[in-house]
């Protein structure tokens, strides 16, 4: 098997989610007793929480690049940022190591195109809902996405960076999820993207109104395809 690298701690709950989507895919695939080869960097999101400046923004560049550059160092054979928004500096990791760096958004647009989802709706933070840097990816894999609407995008905002980031699931986000992707379906949404590492916990990704595209377990599949050399 392959080493893998991961930059967590954006926040510590996706890390874990990772975690055992990782370890749990690559038992199903290879022996009960297996564990992935993993490198993990776990980083203080303190100071790489709510960005909104160029000058933020690049110094949350030279975090995420140099620590992709130690586990490259350390033996990581490809390299996973664990978090959706973190995807807006993926160019500037991808371009300062020489080994792969899996996107998130291919990841999932790859599985939406295999499905034959055409329309679809992207829920996260607020720059992976409103700015271009993911949706761009989505629909190079020909897929459509329903605008985002503003009301909406504030509020599941607010639930992630007060709540789910801080290990809290409670109903009334339940509810209003249950709520938005039901609006979401009847706005024409053949499935709905999970733009958030962290909203499985408050989104059954399994048993829902809309098919539920959750891009922190498609993402942990990508990188057990490399793991086993697939």
């Amino acid at each position: 098997m392959r080493k893998i690298g991961l930059i967590g701690g954006m926040s510590w709950v996706s890390t874990r989610t990772y975690y055992e989507h990782i370890n749990k895919l690559v038992q199903a695939r290879t022996t009960k007793l297996a564990s992935a080869p993993m490198l993990i960097e776990n980083l203080d999101f303190t100071d790489l929480v709510r960005l909104s400046t160029p000058e933020e923004w690049a110094r949350a560049g030279d975090v995420l690049e140099a620590s992709a550059k130690r586990l490259e160092q350390a033996g990581a054979t490809a390299i996973l940022i664990g978090a959706n928004s973190m995807h807006k500096v993926y160019d500037r990791i991808a371009a300062g190591v020489g080994v792969p760096v899996l996107h998130i958004a291919d990841a999932v647009g790859r599985k939406m195109q295999a499905a034959g989802v055409k329309t679809a709706a992207l829920i996260g933070s607020r720059n992976v809902m409103v700015e271009s840097f993911y949706r761009k990816r989505l629909v190079e894999h020909g897929i459509t996405l329903l605008p985002p609407v503003m009301d909406n995008v504030e509020e599941i905002d607010r639930i992630i960076y007060e709540e789910l980031m801080q290990g809290r699931a409670t109903r009334s986000a339940e509810r209003t999820f249950r709520t938005i992707l039901t609006n979401m379906g009847q706005a024409g949404a053949q499935g709905v993207v999970l733009g958030c590492t962290e909203l499985d916990m408050v989104i059954d990704v399994d048993a829902n109104v809309l098919p539920i595209y959750d891009g922190t377990r498609i993402h942990a599949e990508a990188a057990v395809e490399w793991i086993l050399g697939g």
